[in-house]
């Protein structure tokens, strides 16, 4: 019959839900309704703007550095110490006093074993020589430090995956992606925050008292800025900079590494949710823990491979020796020089409290990030 074909009234299209619903698009991004007729008449963009709630990154970053930075501040405080020359120095004539063979000498499990060892008693050893606040020292440009880096990191990758992808990729995630946006957020976080890191390692170097019997070097910060101004200049403030330039391959591998897991963990609920079947206890540990585990297994992989050049950039920030000679003047002539003078294990110096702080530090900062983004109501999904 032609009146069940017969179309309604335009005003019951118009009020009806369910034309509604079913003729007004949503974005694919955020699930939103789009209208197709905005009241002012501006354009209606197809999908969601690749700077939709950007700052979300910076915050969620920013928290997720400093919980992270302040939980493991000692042994960050020991890998700094280690990976310097007054302590390779120290811990080369402690194993000669013992009568123990040069470490570049011994077996590799020979010199892991006494390099955890000798790692656990300077820890022990630095509270009761300094006092426990020693294990800290730093904490304050470190958290300056830390703070604006991660903030500016996570900003810089959170965004710059969503522009890529949006942009060259038809808004699809991709191991290229993750590689640029990475490269990119690791390249401006180290230009932005390096005079912040080289005074965080001065101050973590400074003793109490030097071996030629002067006191502490640097009052504070602020004081360990303008002396390095004063007898170094601006340049001063960016020694090591080639350094954090190559450990932007640490940061790009993490990142790759932890985005290849993230996508594994969603194929993986994806196929528990379509199989039917209930969730198994592990399944529900998985679904709560995988991120996290994820996190801090791709730090473990990418500080492994990278470590060498951390030696490199700690050594490349100390401070000017007694007669303002600096030992260490460049990227190449401080690998050549350490491995001429100390051996390929000195290239490794504090290794241990390095994984020992930087894989929990790795899962608590992205497990910060992730919380605090879902608190904000986005994702680090594109």
């Amino acid at each position: 019959m032609t009146l069940d074909h017969a179309p309604e009234p335009r005003s019951i299209r118009e009020s009806s839900p369910r034309f509604r619903h079913t003729l007004l698009p949503q974005s694919r991004e955020t699930g939103e309704v789009v209208p197709t007729e905005p009241p002012d008449g501006a354009p209606v963009a197809a999908k969601g703007a690749p700077f939709a709630k950007s700052w979300a990154h910076f915050i969620a970053g920013g928290l997720g550095g400093m919980a992270a930075a302040t939980l493991t501040a000692p042994l960050d405080v020991l890998k700094t110490r280690l990976q310097s020359t007054y302590y390779q120095q120290h811990l080369a004539a402690a194993r000669a006093a013992r009568g123990l063979p040069p470490i570049e000498t011994m077996s590799l499990m020979r010199s892991s074993l006494l390099h955890v060892r000798e790692t656990g008693e300077i820890l022990w050893q630095v509270p009761k020589a300094e006092g426990w606040r020693a294990l800290f020292k730093g904490l304050g440009p470190n958290l300056i430090g830390v703070v604006p880096a991660r903030a500016i990191n996570f900003y810089t990758y959170g965004n710059g995956k969503r522009i890529i992808s949006t942009y060259f990729n038809n808004g699809q995630e991709a191991a290229w992606v993750h590689l640029c946006a990475a490269a990119c957020a690791g390249v401006v976080t180290g230009t932005a925050t390096n005079p912040i890191w080289l005074v965080k390692t001065r101050l973590q170097l400074d003793k109490n008292t030097h071996a030629d019997g002067r006191g502490r070097q640097y009052k504070n910060a602020f004081d360990c800025t303008m002396q390095t101004l004063r007898k170094e200049g601006v340049p001063g403030l960016y020694r090591g900079l080639t350094a954090s330039y190559l450990g932007v391959t640490e940061s790009t591998l993490q990142w790759m590494l932890y985005e290849q897991m993230k996508i594994y963990l969603a194929q993986r609920e994806r196929r528990v949710a379509n199989s039917g079947r209930s969730p198994t206890a592990w399944d529900q540990t998985v679904a709560w823990t995988g991120k996290v585990s994820a996190a801090g297994a791709a730090k473990f992989v990418a500080a492994l491979v990278t470590y060498p050049h951390e030696v490199v950039r700690t050594r490349l920030r100390q401070a000017p020796l007694e007669n303002g000679h600096l030992k260490y003047t460049g990227l190449v002539q401080c690998f050549r020089l350490i491995w001429k003078e100390e051996g390929m294990a000195a290239l490794y110096g504090g290794l241990v409290p390095h994984m020992f702080r930087v894989v929990p530090s790795a899962a608590i900062m992205f497990g910060t990030y992730e919380g605090v983004l879902k608190l904000l109501g986005t994702s680090s999904n594109v």
